[in-house]
């Protein structure tokens, strides 16, 4: 008989199994012509600029990828609550202390979106525009130098 964790085990090797299956399938249906077009190195809609793994980005990627963490761990945190908010066997007293402590957690993220807002990086199409290192000549030279 398997306890317990063993399934859990059995689980994991099953799908890793699945997962190889599922790449060597696809190997060998896929057609594989390789171009220029296929090989170029593409990110988020940008052109590549320099040489291919160093480069800059636009900085509002970075800014968007924190606000989403930042609202997606706070879903994360709201589970625990809902399970203390909701047990019936617990004293009431803990139930009034959850709801004052969820009420504190969201007027703080509401601030952090408030400020997010009001800072414009929520607008996707802002006027905000930062000068990269490739629109400065002396910069762009040092950042393709030939190796």
């Amino acid at each position: 008989m398997i306890s317990q964790f063993g399934i859990i085990v059995l689980f994991g090797v099953v799908a890793i199994l699945f997962l190889i299956f599922m790449f060597f399938i696809s190997s060998l249906i896929r057609k594989q012509k390789p171009n220029i077009e296929k090989l170029s190195t593409y990110e988020c809609g940008e052109e590549a600029i320099g040489a291919i793994g160093f480069g800059t980005f636009n900085m509002r990627y970075y800014i968007l990828a924190i606000i989403f963490l930042l609202f997606d761990v706070e879903i994360l945190l709201l589970f625990p609550w809902a399970e203390v908010f909701m047990n019936k066997d617990l004293n009431p007293s803990w139930t009034v202390w959850a709801l004052v402590e969820l009420t504190i957690f969201v007027i703080v993220l509401a601030i952090g979106l408030a400020y997010a807002w009001a800072k414009g990086h929520l607008d996707w199409n802002n006027h905000l525009v930062v000068k990269q290192p490739h629109d400065i000549p002396l910069a762009y030279k040092t950042f393709n130098k030939e190796r």
